[in-house]
C-alpha cells in the first residue's frame, strides 16, 4: 500500500528541520509515543537506528526506525519495522515563500494474514494517522503547541 501526505508548514525550513531532527521533540507532536531509545553510536545519521515505544489505546506498540537516506534540509528517508509492518517513510521539504512544504511518501508491506487484511480493509486508517502526525507537527512548529496538553 502507498501513498503520499502533504502539509505546509508556515516557518521557514531550517526552524522546520531543527524541531523535526530533535527527537527529543517527538513527544510534542506524536501521540501516543511512551519512549525512544537511540540503537546506534551515530544517531540521526544514515543507518542509524532507534527503538521508538507506542501506547494506542490498550495497546502497546514497538518499532525500530533505520534511517537510509539523509539529505537535509531536501530530505530525509526512514524504515519503520514492528511485527508484521514495514513502512518505508520518504519526506521531502521544500521552501515556500518562507514556508516550507513536507511532502510524505509511505510505503507499507505487510506480513502476516492479520495484517494483510488490515491494510486491504482499512487504508485509509493509514493515511489518515500520517496526516494527524503532520498536523500535530504544523501545530508544535508553528505554535509550540504540544500533544502531550491535549
Amino acid at each position: 500500500m502507498k501513498y503520499t501526505t502533504e502539509i505546509v508548514v508556515d516557518v521557514p525550513r531550517e526552524k522546520f528541520i531543527k524541531k523535526m531532527d530533535d527527537p527529543d521533540n517527538m513527544k510534542h507532536w506524536q501521540r501516543g509515543l511512551i519512549g525512544y531509545e537511540q540503537l546506534s553510536a551515530n544517531p540521526g545519521q544514515e543507518g542509524s537506528r532507534m527503538s521508538l515505544s507506542y501506547e494506542m489505546g490498550k495497546r502497546k506498540m514497538d518499532m525500530v526506525e533505520t534511517i537510509i537516506k539523509r539529505n537535509l534540509p531536501e530530505e530525509i528517508h526512514m524504515t519503520y519495522d514492528t511485527k508484521g509492518v514495514h513502512n518505508i517513510q520518504k519526506n521531502y521539504f521544500k521552501d515556500e515563500n518562507g514556508s516550507t512544504r513536507w511532502i510524505s511518501e509511505s510505503e507499507f508491506q505487510f506480513s502476516g494474514l492479520g495484517m494483510k487484511l488490515m491494510g486491504f480493509l482499512m487504508p485509509g486508517a493509514f493515511k489518515k494517522q500520517s496526516l494527524k502526525y503532520m498536523q500535530d507537527f504544523k501545530a508544535f512548529a508553528e505554535n509550540g503547541t504540544s500533544v502531550l496538553n491535549s
